[in-house]
């Protein structure tokens, strides 16, 4: 399954008029996932490494697996079907009797959300990726936006 997907990164969270736009590529092309803006948030929070209070469904997810010996190996966003993408988590188990990988489907909200906090990568369908649209030069523009929007620290 490895040759059959491409490594990517988030490259961006933007505010977007229904939630949050994750932007998800590499130096070749980047697309866009839509997302609730609780869930972009939470992706957020994790890039930045914030901590919570209290634990969040991820964080609760993530002591599960590891009460049960069990790691996140890699997401893989698969597809997209009517404008809705679907992923898949990776879990691997390592125990006395031998290691065992099992995939999970999940939002790709959620899959992103639990690589970000694990550290874990995050891959593209191979066929997927070559269908989606670039929006390398969108995130570029609203990068130098977002710039240029930005006060100076000398006397603001």
């Amino acid at each position: 399954m490895k040759n059959d997907v491409v490594p990517v990164q988030i490259r961006g969270i933007l505010p977007a008029n229904n939630g949050v736009a994750i932007f998800i590529g590499n130096d070749e092309k980047v697309f866009v996932i839509q997302v609730e803006t609780g869930m972009g948030r939470i992706i957020s929070n994790f890039l930045r490494k914030a901590h919570n209070e209290r634990p969040l469904t991820h964080d609760l997810i993530g002591s599960i697996l590891k009460g049960f010996g069990i790691s996140l190996e890699r997401v893989v966003i698969s597809d997209l079907r009517n404008s809705t993408y679907f992923a898949r988590l990776i879990l691997k188990e390592q125990n006395e009797l031998g290691m065992k990988l099992v995939e999970i489907d999940a939002r790709p909200s959620d899959c992103i959300a639990l690589a970000v906090a694990h550290g874990r990568p995050i891959f593209v369908a191979t066929p997927l990726f070559e269908q989606v649209e670039d929006m390398s030069e969108v995130l570029e523009q609203l990068n130098q936006a977002g710039q240029q929007d930005k006060p100076d620290d000398e006397g603001t």
